[in-house]
């Protein structure tokens, strides 16, 4: 019997069921905030997305910003395998943690394992851990699942890898053996990530401007700096570390600020906002 991975946040950050989930992403790359139309998937695209960087809130506050980037990605193509980083915020399972079979199941349906290309993750690291329990009650990863579908279908297989340790060691490690294991396949690395947390509009401007110039600049230890002076509470800088790593080990040149809204200008409330941002890397 296949492992199953069930949905954990289905109903509360995202619809329930497959219509309304069509329509909720639908609005999403339609809002004043996405890209204002909906995507069509070029069949021959260049396919030169190699990362986004997209957010993993309620679609209700960070759905519009993240079709900026999915948006970006249908019209480059399609890639055979998405490999997902993000944070741990439950505490569950090893440090740096992947699933290696089975599926992922969303209201529209579900999207199996790639578990080959996991175990040669596993091997190329030495630092992450073949581990269900990370997975099972995290959200940063499944709020990512709905909007790939909704572009491919279930035609395409993935990669969960979930850090709870987020140190740029172990984050540079992890992206380098990315770019090992991708180098010659048709895939896309997805870093799952919120940017400042809780803090009024002008700060989390600033702070989140601070370290996507970082990002932009794709200085790993500037991130790193940066995120550590300014106390900036983005949740998944690790992942974005790996990205950054795994894009350069790719000969990535540039990385493009797709958006950047926050909760604040979602629900017109300045006084404690997240921020989100859509990044694209392209080779």
């Amino acid at each position: 019997m296949a492992t199953i991975r069930r949905p954990h946040v289905a109903g509360t950050f995202y619809e329930g069921n497959a219509e309304s989930l069509k329509n909720q992403i639908k609005r999403c790359f339609l809002h004043k905030f996405g890209p204002q139309k909906i995507p069509e998937v070029n069949a021959n695209g260049p396919r030169k997305v190699i990362g986004l960087i997209c957010p993993h809130a309620g679609y209700a506050y960070s759905g519009p910003v993240a079709a900026n980037a999915y948006y970006e990605l249908a019209r480059d193509g399609k890639p055979d395998i998405v490999v997902i980083l993000g944070p741990n915020h439950t505490g569950y399972g090893s440090a740096i943690a992947l699933m290696n079979e089975g599926f992922w199941r969303t209201p529209l349906g579900d999207v199996e394992i790639d578990g080959e290309t996991a175990n040669q993750i596993v091997k190329e690291t030495r630092i992450v851990d073949i581990d269900d329990s990370a997975h099972r009650f995290e959200h940063s990863i499944e709020v990512q699942l709905p909007f790939l579908q909704y572009l491919y279908g279930s035609d395409f297989k993935f990669v969960p890898i979930c850090f709870l340790m987020q140190d740029l060691q172990s984050a540079v490690e992890v992206g380098k053996a990315l770019a090992e294991v991708l180098a010659t396949k048709n895939a896309v690395v997805i870093a799952s990530s919120d940017l400042t947390h809780y803090e009024p509009q002008k700060t989390a401007e600033r702070k989140d401007m601070a370290a996507l110039k970082a990002v932009e600049a794709m200085d790993a230890k500037l991130l790193f700096s940066t995120i550590e002076e300014q106390n900036i509470s983005a949740c998944g800088y690790g992942p974005i570390t790996a990205l950054i790593t795994f894009a350069k080990g790719l000969g990535v040149k540039e990385a493009k600020l797709l958006a950047h809204r926050t909760s604040g200008e979602i629900i017109n409330d300045y006084s404690s906002v997240v921020g989100y941002a859509a990044v694209s890397f392209q080779k």
